[in-house]
């Protein structure tokens, strides 16, 4: 599911969209819902990349099969790849099977140029062919492996963040988020236990009360933010403050304003690592701050 921490990152987003192109607030929060769901869509199809590099493996396995005149590694082929006990759970999870089969976009075609060239690069790779090597099945070591090679082959892949850019505008800005969720279904999978469910966007009822709340509040308490802003700049005018820093304190203002229950230092730091993800190198010394001026003139605990 999505942590608290993501769930600002969205509405963060959504009041940074807001305010360099105001819509009715109704619309706006459809819209970071249907962000939100985007994101669960990313997550599948990083998923079902995974699950296509083994389809495509056992291809070359039948293809080799077929051939007229046999090599070695034709005729005995090396199934280590293609019997990966993470891959066969990702592979078989009734919901990934379920969700694909509703959104046929999300499935990847074998053909596909940037799957077949991340397979012929992961295939050539030391990693790849050490793994091969070992003899014995062990799922600690084939969890290991997927963990890896996902890290190698889909979130640090310029090629992949570009691909995805080019096919939905929304994941460039979320695909850290997916490759965290991502990482922990990995990190979840049990040998003895059946994959069965994957992570879901929103916990519950309460997870999504908080995005409605915290937009709205920050959309409302927007021109007095401003103010209490201004209060605390030094030397520096508020025209000055960019945009995305605007936004990343009115929406922390709004939150230690709105939600007496969540202890000070644990929001500030969230929008600490927020402003490491959307805003310049030194907004998170900026916000730290401000925010840390604005808890100790509120005595905010």
């Amino acid at each position: 599911m999505l942590g608290r921490r993501q769930i600002r990152e969205k509405v963060v987003q959504t009041v940074y969209s807001y305010e360099q192109n105001p819509i009715k607030f109704d619309v706006l929060e459809k819209n970071m819902f249907a962000g939100i769901e985007k994101i669960y869509h990313l997550y599948m199809y990083q998923i079902n990349f995974l699950v296509s590099l083994k389809q495509l493996a056992e291809n070359q396995i039948e293809i080799g099969k077929n051939k007229y005149l046999k090599s070695d590694s034709d005729i005995n082929p090396n199934q280590k790849f293609i019997n990966n006990q993470v891959l066969i759970k990702l592979e078989e999870n009734p919901e990934r099977l379920f969700f694909t089969g509703q959104h046929k976009e999300l499935k990847w075609d074998l053909h596909d140029d940037l799957l077949v060239k991340t397979f012929q690069r992961m295939s050539a790779g030391k990693r790849y062919q050490d793994f091969m090597k070992e003899e014995g099945y062990s799922f600690e070591e084939d969890q290991k492996f997927i963990g890896k090679l996902f890290l190698r082959y889909i979130a640090e892949n310029d090629d992949f963040h570009d691909y995805l850019s080019d096919k939905e505008l929304s994941w460039s800005d979320d695909i850290h988020i997916a490759n965290s969720m991502v990482q922990k279904t990995i990190g979840f999978l049990k040998e003895d236990e059946e994959s069965r469910t994957l992570i879901k966007m929103l916990k519950d009822e309460e997870d999504k009360s908080f995005a409605m709340k915290l937009l709205r509040n920050t959309l409302d308490s927007w021109e007095s933010n401003e103010k209490k802003l201004q209060e605390r700049l030094e030397n520096w005018d508020l025209d000055r403050v960019s945009l995305m820093d605007k936004v990343i304190l009115s929406s922390a203002i709004a939150e230690l304003d709105n939600f007496p229950f969540t202890p000070s230092r644990v929001i500030i730091n969230e929008y600490i690592e927020i402003a490491k993800v959307f805003a310049t190198d030194r907004s998170n010394i900026f916000i730290n701050g401000i925010l840390d001026k604005y808890c100790k003139d509120l005595n905010r605990i």
